[in-house]
């Protein structure tokens, strides 16, 4: 559908998307560098609605504000200036030891058993550690918190029976009630952590919180929480199948770590986490010769720019020699313009530490023979649903 829509005149309106997918590289810079004409206030608009019964249990939660994500203007920066501080370079940078020796303590569990599920046991753990370490909440509330967060994501959009919603929204209000007490907690004694930075940025002052101001907090951590596992979960998952799907790369990125950097960003744009985000006209525009009435809803197809063949040699080709410096790379699988993502870097590291850490722990790597790899059935975290591995264990 992508290679069609980008090379079909104008743009291509998709009834399963309920939207106008925007595919081509350049279509996609122009909507995302103009936030005036096409806004971000339904980018994340569910794929799936939720029955009366599944509602009736989210009411009794927190949250349903409007984040950094669905923002535009003033409204953005003022959602985005504590998130650009909090995930800085020497934020970062400062967090990647913590990183690495998670990620290592996760490899020493399974290093001498000669075989894994690779997202159970490594790709769904070490992004919920570290950015349960840096929203600053305490270890033993991480794994409920990613819980937590991928049940909003299979409640939103995953197709689930009447009972299977209603167990996922009683998960997600137990989140929003764990992030509630987070952010009352930093609100009587703040820590160098960013959810005290959040607390500080949007509810300035040191009366207690109102309901209100809650409610903003609890989505605005919440929305944190979930990109910054979620995704960087599904990058790790794509980037190993890539990697050890094919073989000679994987060779070539473990004897020459010199090139896990371009592996990092060819594994992003090859096969992209976040697919894309949705937009609406804001007024009439005129997008690659396509006429949009105000209110039009637009799928923005970040994993179709990736691929197109007009910005990329051999654009379905995955090849980590492409060089870092040549402007091909510089690909949209972390957005572009104002709504890039402020987490990228974070996402990167972790991803570079794990290619390095694999390639030096598991001698001989490589996927497991007899299973097949199914994607998740859902556009907004796309990585494998198991990935099985194996290498060679010590005797």
């Amino acid at each position: 559908m992508y290679a069609r829509a980008r090379r079909t005149a104008g743009l291509v309106h998709v009834p399963e998307l309920d939207a106008w997918l925007v595919a081509r590289d350049a279509d996609v810079r122009e909507v995302l560098l103009r936030p005036g004409d096409f806004s971000s206030a339904g980018s994340l608009r569910p794929d799936v609605r939720p029955g009366p019964a599944a509602l009736a249990v989210l009411a009794r939660g927190l949250g349903n504000r409007p984040t950094v994500v669905t923002t535009d203007g003033a409204a953005h920066r003022r959602h985005r200036a504590p998130l650009n501080s909090g995930l800085s370079a020497p934020r970062v940078a400062a967090l990647l030891p913590y990183a690495a020796r998670v990620a290592g303590e996760l490899v020493d569990g399974f290093a001498a058993d000669g075989r894994t599920e690779l997202m159970a046991a490594y790709a769904k753990k070490l992004p919920g550690a570290v950015v349960g370490r840096l929203l600053g909440l305490d270890p033993a509330d991480v794994p409920a918190a990613v819980h937590g967060g991928r049940r909003a994501e299979q409640l939103l959009f995953w197709p689930l029976a009447e009972d299977e919603q209603v167990a996922a929204a009683e998960d997600v209000v137990a989140l929003q009630h764990l992030l509630d007490d987070l952010v009352r907690d930093r609100r009587t004694r703040p820590r160098d952590d960013l959810c005290s930075a959040l607390v500080a940025a949007l509810a300035p002052g040191t009366a207690p919180l109102t309901p209100d101001q809650r409610h903003e907090l609890v989505a605005t951590t919440q929305n944190f929480l979930i990109a910054g596992h979620l995704t960087t979960t599904a990058l790790i998952g794509t980037t190993l199948l890539h990697l050890l799907g094919h073989p000679g790369q994987w060779d070539l990125v473990r004897t020459r770590p010199d090139l896990i950097p371009a592996a990092v960003e060819e594994a992003a744009r090859y096969d992209t986490p976040v697919q894309g985000f949705r937009r609406t006209t804001t007024r009439p525009v005129t997008l690659a010769g396509t006429r949009l009435p105000a209110g039009a809803a637009l799928f923005v197809a970040y994993g179709s720019a990736n691929r197109d063949e007009t910005r990329y040699e051999h654009a379905g080709t995955f090849d980590i020699t492409r060089p870092l410096t040549h402007p091909h790379v510089r690909h949209v699988a972390f957005g572009h313009g104002t709504h890039g993502c402020p987490g990228s870097q974070l996402a990167r590291a972790q991803l570079r530490l794990t290619i390095e850490l694999f390639g030096r722990r598991l001698p001989g790597l490589r996927l497991a023979e007899g299973y097949d790899v199914v994607m998740r059935p859902t556009l907004i975290h796309r990585s494998p649903e198991t990935l099985h591995v194996t290498w060679d264990a010590p005797a």
